[in-house]
C-alpha cells in the first residue's frame, strides 16, 4: 500500500496544540480526587439505569495515547454490569456479508446503559485515507455517513460523547519505546504501530479534518491529552460524569407546550384529519379489478416457484443477499404471499421475521435496532412481515412516536436502505392493497372459520376505523421512500391469486436483473 500524499498542516499549528502541554496530575491530588469521583460516577450510573436514553462513548486517537487503559479504568471505577466495551478490527467474514455499519448497529447499548467503543466507525475511514485507499472526496463522503449515523442515534435520544486521545509526535515515540521495553507490555507494540508513527503528520491531518467535520452539537468531540495516565483518567471520567448528569437533569425539566402549561412528556400527536385527505391517493389509482383464474394461477405458481428456486441457488453461489419487506392492510394476504415464496426456497437459506409490538429489549434500543440484527448473510434471504415502516404508519397514526420522531424517520429509513443497496443487497418492498369492502368481507370470513378466528383481533377493528388516516400515511410513505435503489411495488390484492403471482413475478424479475449484473464485489 502506498500512503496518500497531500498537503498537511504541521501538527504544531493544528488544533491539537493545546493537547501537547504535558499536563500531569500529581499522585497525591489523584488519590484525593478519585474516591469522590468514583462515588459520583456510581450514583450517576444508578440514576441512569432508569433513564430513557443510552450513552455512547467513542474513543479514538493516537496509538499509545491510553484509549484502552482509560476504558479499563472506567470499568474499575464504575459498575461493569451496566457497561459494555467493544473494539472493532478488520471486519470478519460474517461482517463483510452485511452493510458496513451492521457490526456497530448490533452492539449499540440499550437505554440506561453505557457503551464504550474502541476502534469505532472512525477507524477504517481514517486508515483508508491515510494509506491511500480512498481520496479526499471519498473520505468526506464517509465522514458525512458517520454524521448521518450519529444524528440518527442522537435524534432517538442517545447521548454521544467522543474522546480524541492525543499525544505529540515525540510523546508518542517515547510512549511506544517505553511499552516496547516493558517485558510485560511489549506485546502491545507491533510494526504497524511504528508505521503509524512514521505517518504521524498524515494521521493528524486526517484526524483534524475528521474532528472539524464530525464534531456537532449532537455528537461533540473532546480532545484529551494522553501524556499522563492519571490526568487522562480523571479528565475522561469527569467529562463523562458531567455530561450524563446534565442530560439527567435536563430530562427532569418540564417541556413547555407553548400554552402556559408544562409537562414532563411531549404532547401526543394530533390525530390526522380524515377530511384533509386528498381526493386522490396513490392507492386509489390501483386497478383493483385484476383477477387470475385458478388454472392460470396453478400454472404460473409452478413456473415462478421453479424459477425462484433456481435464481436463489445462483444468488447463494454468487453471495447476493435478498431482503423482502411486506406491508399492507390487515387481511391483505401478506402471509399467503410469503408462504408461496418460502415454498420455493431451501429452508436453510431464509428466515421470516414477524414484527409485532417491540419487546422490552427492543424498546430499549433505537427503533431500527431490531431490524438491523436480522440482516441476512451473503447469499441468504430475510423476509420481514411488517417492518421499519411501522414508525411512519402505526406509530405515526396511533401516537406511539412523537411528530418529530416519525417525520425524521423517512430520511433515516432512506439512508438505511441506501446502505443495503450499496452493499449489493437486493431489496424489494411490497404494499398489498385491498379495498375497505374486501377487508370487511375477509374479517367476517375469519370470524366464522375456526382455524382463522385467532387472526382477527380488536386491534384489527381499531385500525380499520382509521382507514383514511392510514391511506394518507401510505401516500406519504411511497412519496418519500420509493427511491430508485429501493422502490415500492404496490400490489392490487383483492384477488389473492393475482397478488401472489404478482409478488413472485416481481421477485424473480428483480433477482434476474441483479444477477445479470455479475457477482457481488467483495
Amino acid at each position: 500500500m502506498i500512503p496518500i500524499i497531500y498537503p498537511v498542516r504541521r501538527h504544531e499549528d493544528a488544533m491539537f496544540r493545546t493537547a501537547e502541554l504535558h499536563r500531569k496530575l500529581p499522585k497525591e491530588e489523584f488519590h484525593q480526587q478519585v474516591p469522590q469521583l468514583r462515588e459520583e460516577l456510581l450514583m450517576m450510573q444508578m440514576e441512569l439505569r432508569d433513564a430513557d436514553f443510552p450513552v455512547i462513548v467513542v474513543f479514538a486517537g493516537v496509538d499509545g495515547a491510553g484509549k484502552s487503559e482509560t476504558v479499563n479504568r472506567l470499568h474499575e471505577w464504575m459498575d461493569s454490569r451496566w457497561l459494555t466495551a467493544r473494539a472493532f478490527g478488520e471486519p470478519s467474514d460474517e461482517e463483510r456479508d452485511r452493510p458496513e455499519y451492521w457490526r456497530f448497529w448490533r452492539e449499540l447499548p440499550a437505554k440506561g446503559r453505557i457503551g464504550l467503543f474502541l476502534s469505532s466507525w472512525y477507524s477504517m475511514p481514517i486508515l483508508d485515507h491515510v494509506y491511500g485507499q480512498i481520496n479526499l472526496a471519498e473520505f468526506d463522503e464517509r465522514l458525512e455517513r458517520i454524521k448521518t449515523f450519529e444524528k440518527t442515534l442522537a435524534d432517538d435520544g442517545a447521548l454521544i460523547l467522543k474522546f480524541w486521545m492525543h499525544l505529540s509526535r515525540d510523546a508518542q515515540k517515547e510512549r511506544l519505546r517505553k511499552l516496547e521495553k516493558n517485558p510485560l507490555l511489549h506485546w502491545r507494540i507491533s510494526k504497524r504501530d511504528w508505521r503509524h508513527w512514521e505517518l504521524y503528520d498524515q494521521f493528524i491531518a486526517a484526524a483534524e479534518r475528521t474532528l472539524m467535520k464530525t464534531s456537532t452539537g449532537l455528537a461533540p468531540w473532546k480532545i484529551v491529552e494522553g501524556y499522563d495516565e492519571r490526568y487522562r483518567s480523571v479528565a475522561v471520567a469527569t467529562l463523562l460524569r458531567d455530561a450524563i448528569r446534565f442530560r439527567l437533569e435536563e430530562a427532569k425539566t418540564p417541556v413547555s407546550h407553548g400554552n402556559g402549561e408544562a409537562s414532563s412528556h411531549p404532547p401526543r400527536p394530533a390525530a390526522l384529519d380524515a377530511h384533509s385527505l386528498p381526493p386522490v391517493t396513490i392507492l386509489s389509482q390501483l386497478d383493483m379489478s385484476q383477477i387470475l383464474t385458478k388454472d392460470n394461477y396453478d400454472a404460473d405458481l409452478k413456473r415462478y416457484q421453479a424459477k425462484l428456486n433456481q435464481l436463489q441457488r445462483t444468488a447463494r453461489e454468487r453471495k447476493v443477499s435478498t431482503i423482502l419487506v411486506f406491508e399492507g392492510w390487515d387481511a391483505a394476504g401478506k402471509g399467503g404471499s410469503i408462504r408461496r415464496i418460502t415454498a420455493a426456497l431451501d429452508a436453510r437459506d431464509y428466515q421470516v421475521i414477524q414484527i409485532a409490538a417491540p419487546t422490552d429489549e427492543e424498546g430499549a434500543h433505537n427503533y431500527l435496532w431490531r431490524f438491523w440484527r436480522h440482516l441476512p448473510r451473503a447469499g441468504r434471504v430475510t423476509i420481514y412481515d411488517r417492518s421499519w415502516y411501522g414508525r411512519v404508519l402505526v406509530e405515526r397514526i396511533e401516537g406511539f412516536a412523537r411528530p418529530r420522531e416519525w417525520q425524521r424517520a423517512y430520511a433515516e429509513i432512506n439512508d438505511f436502505e441506501a446502505q443495503l443497496a450499496e452493499r449489493g443487497i437486493v431489496l424489494l418492498k411490497f404494499w398489498l392493497h385491498i379495498t375497505a369492502e374486501e377487508q370487511l368481507r375477509r374479517f367476517q370470513e375469519r370470524g366464522q372459520v375456526g382455524y382463522k378466528a385467532w387472526k382477527l383481533t380488536d386491534e384489527d377493528w381499531r385500525n380499520r376505523d382509521r382507514w383514511a388516516d392510514y391511506e394518507l400515511a401510505v401516500n406519504d410513505l411511497v412519496e418519500r421512500t420509493s427511491t430508485r435503489q429501493a422502490p415500492w411495488t404496490l400490489i392490487a390484492a383483492n384477488d389473492k391469486r393475482h397478488a401472489r403471482i404478482a409478488v413472485l413475478r416481481t421477485l424473480c424479475e428483480r433477482l434476474e436483473t441483479a444477477l445479470a449484473d455479475g457477482p457481488k464485489q467483495p
